[in-house]
């Protein structure tokens, strides 16, 4: 039973969730020969608030604007 947790900002749409859900579940069946019907995807939404990078905040980073 593989599970593939993905870490992603909030803002993708459930279209966007479905493509990559199934890209990742063909992905592990292609290059590990996992069963897809055994296959978990969990995807994890942080608001940009409650993630930083080198002590910077998300809302507050200026390349991503």
């Amino acid at each position: 039973m593989p599970v593939v947790t993905v870490q992603l900002w909030t803002g993708r749409t459930v279209d966007q969730k479905r493509k990559l859900t199934k890209a990742i579940t063909e992905a592990m069946v292609e290059h590990v020969g996992a069963d897809p019907s055994g296959m978990h995807v969990i995807i994890q939404e942080i608001p940009p608030e409650n993630w930083a990078r080198a002590g910077v905040l998300g809302i507050d980073r200026k390349d991503l604007k």
